[in-house]
């Protein structure tokens, strides 16, 4: 999904409340040989991992050897896919067991996908609080699994409030949570910042040990990918 200039405001969430990889490299792995994608440039990490708006949202251990940032949108259908088929099974592997850290970053592309963002940050019984990774992470999963119940939806506020109260949130709190002002400018805050300091213009888009990889990417790419930094 290609960045695409736009303001997002309070009122747009609402009312109204998505990149092929060139050049491959062969990784040779203890089974096969698995193609990784070649990188688009290079990032300084220790900048990227300088604190930023918010919070950071991070699974694992931070002294992991490998270091994952993902800048995502919540209604692009690569992230989704993604996280619905290749997320889970690299936690498994390499951030349960110590060997990397992932961490995701906010890169809304439309006002929906700012309002789902902002849902996942909120602590659904006390909005004004912020979430934890603990509560953040399976947010995001969930909303991902039923995306297209949700994201395309004629009334996305009706289909974000449905979501979210299986999350726990009530109509009091989903609106409490969608007219923080603040919280929103720090989701389009984390968003700028991608772009400006760190060449994100697509999503998903990897950060990983100082390194830029922009799309999607299997659990063999991935693995092959972490295996080759360890």
């Amino acid at each position: 999904m290609q960045m695409s200039e736009m303001q997002l405001t309070k009122r747009q969430l609402l009312g109204g409340v998505a990149a092929a990889t060139a050049g491959l490299a062969v990784f040779s792995s203890a089974n096969a040989a698995v193609e990784i994608p070649k990188s688009d440039g290079d990032v300084d990490m220790a900048a990227v991992l300088k604190p930023g708006a918010l919070p950071e949202m991070a699974l694992g251990k931070e002294d992991a050897k490998v270091t994952i940032v993902e800048y995502m949108s919540m209604t692009c259908p690569h992230c989704a896919h993604f996280h619905t088929t290749t997320f889970d099974e690299i936690k498994k592997k390499y951030v349960d067991t110590g060997k990397a850290r992932f961490i995701i970053r906010e890169f809304p592309f439309d006002p929906r996908a700012a309002a789902a963002f902002m849902l996942a940050r909120c602590n659904p019984s006390k909005p004004e609080d912020l979430s934890t990774p603990e509560q953040y992470f399976p947010m995001v999963s969930m909303l991902f699994k039923q995306q297209q119940t949700w994201a395309a939806a004629e009334d996305g506020r009706a289909a974000l409030l449905q979501m979210s109260k299986l999350a726990g949130f009530s109509e009091e709190s989903f609106t409490k949570c969608l007219t923080n002002q603040k919280l929103l400018d720090e989701v389009n805050a984390t968003r700028e910042r991608g772009s400006k300091d760190f060449g994100v213009n697509a999503t998903p888009t990897f950060l990983i040990n100082g390194k830029r990889y922009s799309g999607d990417m299997s659990v063999d790419i991935m693995s092959a990918l972490i295996d080759s930094l360890l």
